[in-house]
């Protein structure tokens, strides 16, 4: 069976390879920052789970020291030049996308046609992760078409991504980090405290009231804490499963699923998300470091507003 740890693995040796490539790359002044970075979060994915708690929190300290002591740094090495890509992209054109396009509707299928198929009786994926595996099936698909499409050099894929990785430096890890953030909070009882002060000083009588709390908590915290999966358990814990569940009845898998959106709204409006909205105005060189916030503020705020609408409709059965 295909489990959340083959995903891991999978992680892990692409992780490494960026860690080799930038250990060869002596035009990076800071190469060994890079290749001890990159080399013990591949650890992290290859053999953490393996290890003792105390351990794995040493390799994520030295991951912190390699970031910050001279920080992290970049080759000066093309992949291609600037005419070679051009050409590639007046040869090819919008056909470029068909890899990209291969990884959403790859992923949905498999997750549709994984959780309908076992083999002597026992299921083919981890059905508790089918997303996440077909997400990652679905970009080794995606990159065997790309492959087979450009004929690039064997090994571009993992200098691309080495480019890519040491462009967005330490950022890259955020999500996880601040994931785990999100999990430490709730085992520390945050969502009881987030959910006394909602009760002490919001009149949560009202349905509509408490899921206007629970929609918005979720941008909000989103926003402070610069990912939805780290405000989830805490706006779930404190609001969504004591109010919206058990005291009106709402059903807990619209409550999640519109309650993660709500929250990707608020992942939209802030810097905190440096990864998805920081790091593009550097790559792309722009003169604000906000201005990919600043486009997407009036998106995030109507998305915001039909997700609450979304919610009151199909939350309570009707």
């Amino acid at each position: 069976m295909i489990t959340l740890e083959h995903v891991y693995w999978l992680s892990g040796l692409m992780m490494a390879g960026v860690a080799i490539v930038n250990a060869t790359d002596k035009t990076n002044p800071r190469r060994i920052n890079n290749t001890a970075f990159w080399g013990i979060y591949a650890i992290t994915f290859l053999v953490g789970t393996h290890l003792p708690d105390l351990v794995n929190g040493f390799l994520v300290i030295g991951m912190v020291l390699f970031a910050s002591v001279r920080g992290l740094g970049q080759g000066k090495r093309e992949s291609a030049t600037l005419e070679e890509r051009n050409a590639s992209a007046n040869r090819w054109g919008n056909k470029l996308f068909i890899p990209a396009l291969a990884i959403p509707l790859v992923t949905v299928a498999g997750t549709i046609i994984f959780k309908r198929i076992s083999f002597n009786g026992s299921p083919v994926v981890d059905l508790k992760q089918v997303t996440v595996i077909s997400l990652a099936l679905a970009t080794l698909i995606a990159l065997s078409i790309g492959m087979a499409m450009l004929r690039p050099p064997v090994f571009a894929p993992i200098r691309e991504a080495r480019r890519l990785l040491d462009a967005v430096g330490w950022a890259a890890v955020l999500p996880q980090m601040l994931a785990a953030l999100g999990a430490l909070f709730a085992v520390a009882g945050v969502g009881t405290v987030v959910s006394g002060l909602a009760q002490r000083w919001i009149p949560l009588d009202n349905s509509v009231v408490v899921i206007l709390t629970y929609t918005l908590g979720m941008a909000i915290f989103t926003m402070i804490m610069g990912n939805a999966f780290a405000a989830f358990p805490v706006m779930t814990a404190g609001i969504g499963l004591p109010l919206i569940v058990h005291r009106f009845g709402g059903d807990p898998t619209v409550m999640a699923a519109i309650g993660m959106l709500s929250g990707f709204c608020g992942t939209l409006m802030t810097p905190m998300a440096a990864n998805f909205n920081i790091v593009p105005s550097a790559l792309l060189e722009l003169p604000d470091e906000n201005a990919v916030i600043k486009v997407q503020i009036p998106t995030a705020l109507l998305l915001l507003a039909a997700n609450v609408l979304l919610m009151n409709l199909f939350v309570f059965p009707r």
